[in-house]
């Protein structure tokens, strides 16, 4: 009985080193493969081309990316960059059956929202973080927690700006002002702002632009509240007749304090009406925004024309920037927190160039970008960013 024991023991012995040994195999393997310890494999699958504006905008984001590359490797992060031209009509299949796909701990795109689902899949399949960089209309995104989604869709934004607009100027007069513009986007924006004004019982005046007289547009304003005046378009023609009657409101009355809350696509007017954006006060709610005159901007823009001889695009955004903010920020997420990056407020601290990012999670699907701020062009001819 005691042989037997001893021997019986012995292999309880062999049999536990084995599994120790094979264990402490498998922690080794895990710490090396461990996106923390290695170099990070990003993957790109974008309208990589020159054929249409979709691929050159692409390409410039691409080179973004690249950048963002190069400088994190001054603070230790290394990546192996693998990108796939994926223009409107192509196969993503093919590309997906590359065998360096499926290693990828990163996959930045696509642009085309027709191509999501297919990727989707994959990289669920191959636990592989995906960010979709611009494609607004991705409803997996709501079920596959791999997913990051960058860009909400137009009526989440509006809700979203519409909430912040009544927290912010809860204090203010607000007068909608009627454009009588067939090509404005901006109605259902408008229509939008009363309901919730309506709801949340503050008052607010409509005018138009073609008041009979300069008093019927006067009467619209408040001489004891700060006014905050919202268009109903977007378009250059009409801000510039607003900004003729908003003259003659402020210098017959100069006690009427006059505020402007805006749309993103008035940054693009910004070079050219900067003085009246000063005057009037001007808000503008934007998921981004480029200080052309920041440090951080100019460094990247002449990075830019050394590395590949030639300027960045005068877009809205700057698509370099853009995948520079991108693939820095993720890049960096990886590199701290492994998989678990999740993109939350605080886990990082990065102060973008262009496009902050501030991800929540939607019920158990993927992450959503809530980025959003107010840029404010000042009386003192100063502008700051309110960030939410």
């Amino acid at each position: 009985m005691i042989r037997i024991f001893y021997k019986f023991s012995f292999r309880i012995s062999a049999v536990l080193l084995l599994l120790a040994v094979i264990v402490s195999g498998y922690a080794q393997s895990a710490a090396v493969d461990d996106v923390r310890n290695r170099a990070i494999r990003v993957g790109v699958m974008l309208p990589l081309h020159d054929d249409n504006g979709d691929g050159r905008r692409m390409v410039e984001y691409y080179r973004g990316v690249l950048m963002a590359c190069d400088s994190l490797k001054k603070l230790g992060v290394s990546t192996d960059v693998f990108a796939w031209n994926l223009s409107e009509d192509g196969d993503v299949s093919k590309l997906l059956d590359d065998p360096n796909a499926a290693k990828l701990d990163l996959l930045i795109g696509p642009l085309y929202s027709k191509q999501v689902h297919a990727m989707s899949k994959f990289v669920e399949k191959h636990d592989i973080r995906m960010v979709i960089p611009f494609s607004i209309d991705a409803p997996d995104v709501h079920k596959n927690r791999n997913i990051f989604q960058v860009y909400q869709n137009p009526n989440d934004q509006n809700e979203s700006t519409i909430r912040r607009f009544c927290e912010w100027f809860k204090d203010y007069h607000p007068i909608i002002v009627d454009c009588s513009d067939s090509l404005s986007t901006k109605a259902l924006f408008t229509s939008q702002l009363r309901r919730a004004l309506d709801q949340r019982g503050i008052s607010y005046n409509i005018t138009s632009l073609k008041a009979s007289s300069d008093e019927d547009f006067r009467r619209a304003f408040d001489s004891n509240k700060k006014n905050i005046v919202v268009l109903n378009s977007q378009r250059s023609p009409q801000l510039l007749s607003a900004f003729g009657r908003l003259s003659d409101v402020a210098s017959n009355n100069p006690d009427v304090h006059i505020a402007m809350f805006g749309y993103t696509d008035w940054l693009m007017y910004a070079a050219y009406q900067l003085d009246n954006f000063y005057r009037y006060n001007v808000y503008i709610p934007t998921t981004f925004y480029t200080n052309v005159l920041s440090a951080a901007t100019e460094r990247l823009q002449l990075k830019y024309r050394w590395n590949f001889h030639q300027d960045m695009m005068q877009s809205l955004p700057r698509f370099a920037l853009t995948g520079f903010d991108h693939a820095y920020f993720f890049l960096r997420g990886l590199h701290k927190y492994g998989k678990s990056f999740d993109g939350i407020p605080g886990s990082l601290d990065i102060t973008p160039v262009q496009t902050p990012l501030k991800f929540e999670r939607i019920g158990n699907g993927g992450m959503m970008n809530k980025a959003f701020m107010f840029i404010h062009y000042m009386p003192d001819h100063k502008i700051e960013s309110v960030n939410y």
